[in-house]
């Protein structure tokens, strides 16, 4: 049983890892602007693949678990989206330009990868040894729901960020950019680029939602693997669906107060849990509903700000 998990584990990152290799060394070998239509291809391409491991799951492990998986994916997708909103901002403060953002974003979700399979293994840990730790999410999704729902038009101050002052203190940063390149040397020192801290920005702003994202997962199966799968395939999207949605993000004016509700019911079923444990299916009606919700009236407050703009130039 041990060698067969072990194997199951393996493989799955292999192919993950096969599959970011083509898309760096193959369909973007040559550092471009990804266009919409490009971007929607791969969106639709990453979504195919991740309903497909779904459909696995359902005839490996059973209807429950691929149910739980496709919940755990819709959360983290959905969730996803807060990260768009702030690279958009990171980007246009960086100046970064358009051909080089797929190579930061690239590099992004390796490392993204990385630190959220070190949070689940120690989230799962934590859940099997100390139990009532899942009171403690639960508590925490429920203030950052609250906090997000009232807070949200924060602006955005990388200048003031501890890891951007924290960067520039270790090692000097060019004034300008080089090309594709993190690291660059001028006069023998060794100097990292603009590219780079935007790199490291978008690391912990993905560090930072991972900590909300990761304990909404464990609301739905506290199974690692589950957990880890559901949170790669969204990952794994996050790039195209950038591209996709990066000039249309600030249209979406309701879609923060849909995830914050989103949040706040993940962190209700979390501290009932042991009183009352809502079915997975009702939990995946409702995280739907409550997107479908935020992303209608925000088109139709687009609308009805377009309708209003054509009567006042009509008059």
């Amino acid at each position: 049983m041990f060698s067969e998990t072990v194997l199951i584990w393996l493989g799955f990152n292999l192919f993950v890892l096969l599959m970011l290799a083509l898309d760096l060394g193959v369909f973007h070998r040559q550092a471009h602007d990804v266009s919409i239509r490009e971007a929607s291809l791969w969106s639709v391409a990453w979504i195919a693949l991740a309903l497909t491991f779904n459909v696995i799951l359902y005839f490996w492990r059973g209807g429950e678990v691929a149910l739980q998986f496709l919940t755990g994916y819709v959360i983290e997708k959905s969730l996803s989206v807060d990260n768009i909103f702030v690279f958009v901002l990171l980007f246009g403060y960086f100046a970064v330009p358009p051909i080089y953002q797929h190579r930061v974003l690239f590099y992004g979700i390796l490392g993204a990868l990385l630190m959220r399979g070190l949070m689940i293994a120690a989230g799962a840990a934590l859940i099997k040894e100390f139990h009532w730790i899942i009171y403690l999410f639960g508590g925490f999704l429920i203030f950052t729901g609250i906090r997000m729902a009232l807070h949200r038009n924060e602006e955005l101050h990388p200048e003031q960020n501890p890891i951007v002052r924290l960067v520039r203190r270790v090692i000097p940063v060019t004034p300008e950019y080089h090309g594709q390149q993190f690291f660059v040397r001028q006069a023998g020192v060794l100097m990292a680029t603009p590219l780079f801290l935007t790199l490291v920005l978008v690391e912990f702003t993905d560090l930072v939602f991972a900590v909300d994202s990761i304990p909404a997962i464990f609301a739905v199966t506290t199974d690692p693997f589950i957990v880890y799968t559901s949170n790669v395939f969204a990952i794994l999207g996050l790039r195209s669906l950038y591209f996709v949605l990066r000039g249309a993000v600030s249209k979406f004016h309701y879609l923060k107060l849909s995830l914050a509700a989103v949040l706040t019911f993940v962190g209700v079923k979390m501290v009932l849990s042991d009183l009352y444990k809502i079915p997975v299916a009702v939990s995946l009606v409702v995280i739907a509903t409550l997107l479908a919700v935020g992303v209608i009236a925000s088109l139709w407050r687009n609308r009805r700000a377009e309708a209003g703009g054509a009567s006042r130039q009509v008059s």
